[in-house]
């Protein structure tokens, strides 16, 4: 049985097919709320702009126009949330540790990754600080910069949906991404120098 794209769910939920949309929130609810969640650092957040993204697609669902792919278009809606859910909280310190720490969108302790055979406390020592500096180096980039990054590396989109998203050239993506690779790189130079990276 061939999947239906993103693109034939949409137009069905242009339509008024519910089971469509359930689809859709099936297949992009995990990946978009591991992108809040590395934008927002805050899990509960990335909960609530994550519902609220997809609230935007249905709201929006009969003015839909097939212009780009469905993920550039949730992902500027997505990216138009977090970037205001970033500058209204500008002034909130920052999470503890502990409540930030994730594997590939999900979030363990380190008790829990020891018991399924992952490293050992020393390792995950090391790894936790690695990850802390990387974190700590993506959230102190500018704003279009960390989207930038974070769709490119974790998000895996291309640099024409990046621009779209962004409402910006593939040049300027260009641009972001060396500016930010360079700051990063700068930043995390202790990372490699010790050998971490």
């Amino acid at each position: 049985m061939a999947v239906d794209s993103d693109l034939e769910l949409m137009l069905r939920v242009s339509r008024g097919d519910a089971d469509s949309f359930g689809v859709l929130l099936n297949r992009h609810r995990g990946p978009l709320l591991s992108y809040f969640v590395r934008m927002v650092r805050d899990r509960g957040l990335a909960e609530d702009l994550a519902q609220e993204a997809f609230l935007r697609v249905y709201q929006a669902r009969e003015r839909y126009q097939p212009e780009a792919k469905f993920t550039t278009w949730l992902y500027r809606i997505a990216t138009n949330l977090a970037l205001n859910a970033i500058r209204d909280r500008q002034s909130d310190p920052v999470l503890p540790e502990a409540l930030v720490a994730e594997t590939n969108g999900d979030f363990a302790s380190p008790l829990e990754r020891a018991q399924d055979g992952r490293p050992n406390v020393e390792e995950q020592l090391a790894e936790s600080d690695r990850e802390r500096m990387i974190r700590e180096a993506i959230e102190a980039l500018p704003e279009k910069q960390r989207a930038a990054v974070i769709l490119h590396k974790y998000q895996d989109v291309d640099y024409r949906q990046i621009a779209s998203i962004l409402k910006v050239s593939e040049s300027a993506v260009k641009s972001l991404l060396f500016r930010a690779y360079e700051s990063l790189r700068v930043r995390l130079e202790p990372l490699l120098e010790g050998g971490l990276v």
